[in-house]
């Protein structure tokens, strides 16, 4: 259990990316002294390396949010590389802090671990029940598998590795590249375009009636520290809201945040990907004493002014 972060050596992996910027941003506010190395760095996909920099760091606690993904498109397109990429990274990281004695390991699942199938709201006893949304089955698998070995790391060498299992994130910092992004920037942008171009129809995938939950990322991330301070468990566990809500519902806020008024119009030619997404978050407020806090409306206004923001200062293209 960590009481106090001063001076606790901590690695963040992905620590300049999305989720693992806000991590960093965290624990550095609570005193730590933080290793975020970019992947030039340091090859998580390569054990040496993996090795060689936890020799180098010495941390106390590693919370893994490296990952290589990215939305339907990009997954459907690349199944094999993330596959690869993903599991070679948890496990080499996996391996080497179970050889080199860290206090604390916190993986960052994901709940495209989940079957494509999967009782609402989805609760961890089901997740090994079925295969997972086939359009990022390789993805859900890498996670499955970091999971099933992080517990048996805990009952060979005693590693303390924990497993959250995020559900879809959003916020400042997503990524906004078209190739890679998830449903909300990929929305954000799409919207702010026709907006600027005085467009009176968007054109958006699937049928907009599959479901998601949205979760902001600050949230996470508050999450994730709470969790490799308080947890001894190997046991994963949902980290969401427990709200659920349609694509199409969600793309008239994400519309309304940007100030677009005009039709959206849904393409069943392209693909859904899974049916429902909806989580039971009871085990991360029993066990954290945690719950989310960003309301959706808020965190998209939130979201659109960051990425504005970025655009005006030539960080982003824009749309």
């Amino acid at each position: 259990m960590i009481h106090s972060w001063e001076g606790v050596r901590a690695l963040v992996t992905g620590g300049h990316g999305f989720l693992g910027s806000h991590v960093v941003d965290r624990l550095v506010a609570r005193g730590a002294r933080v290793a975020a190395p970019r992947s030039a760095e340091a090859d998580l996909r390569d054990p040496a390396a993996c090795r060689a920099l936890l020799h180098d760091a010495r941390p106390e606690v590693v919370i893994h949010c490296a990952v290589d993904g990215g939305g339907i498109g990009y997954m459907r397109e690349h199944p094999a590389s993330v596959g690869f990429n993903n599991v070679f990274m948890n496990l080499h990281l996996l391996q080497a802090a179970a050889e080199q004695g860290v206090g604390v390991f916190v993986g960052v699942s994901s709940i495209c671990a989940y079957p494509r199938i999967t009782p609402i709201p989805m609760r961890e006893e089901h997740l090994w029940e079925g295969y997972p949304e086939p359009t990022n089955g390789p993805y859900g698998l890498s996670k499955r598998i970091m999971m099933a070995l992080g517990a048996a790391c805990r009952q060979q060498y005693g590693l303390n590795a924990v497993f959250p299992m995020p559900v879809n994130l959003y916020g400042p910092r997503d990524c906004f590249d078209v190739a890679r992004s998830h449903v909300v920037p990929a929305l954000i942008q799409r919207f702010e375009q026709a907006r600027e171009r005085g467009e009176q129809v968007v054109v958006a995938w699937g049928t907009g009636q599959v479901t998601r939950e949205l979760f902001y990322v600050e949230d996470c991330a508050d999450a994730l520290v709470l969790a490799a301070e308080r947890l001894e468990t190997s046991e994963p566990f949902n980290l969401g809201t427990g709200v659920e809500t349609r694509v199409c519902d969600l793309a008239r806020a994400v519309a309304d945040a940007v100030g677009y008024s005009g039709e959206i119009r849904w393409d069943p030619s392209f693909p859904d990907g899974q049916p429902r997404k909806c989580l039971d978050v009871s085990r991360a407020r029993e066990w954290l004493g945690w719950s989310a806090r960003m309301p959706l409306a808020e965190g998209l206004a939130r979201t659109v002014a960051w990425y504005r923001a970025e655009c005006a200062a030539g960080r982003l293209g824009g749309p």
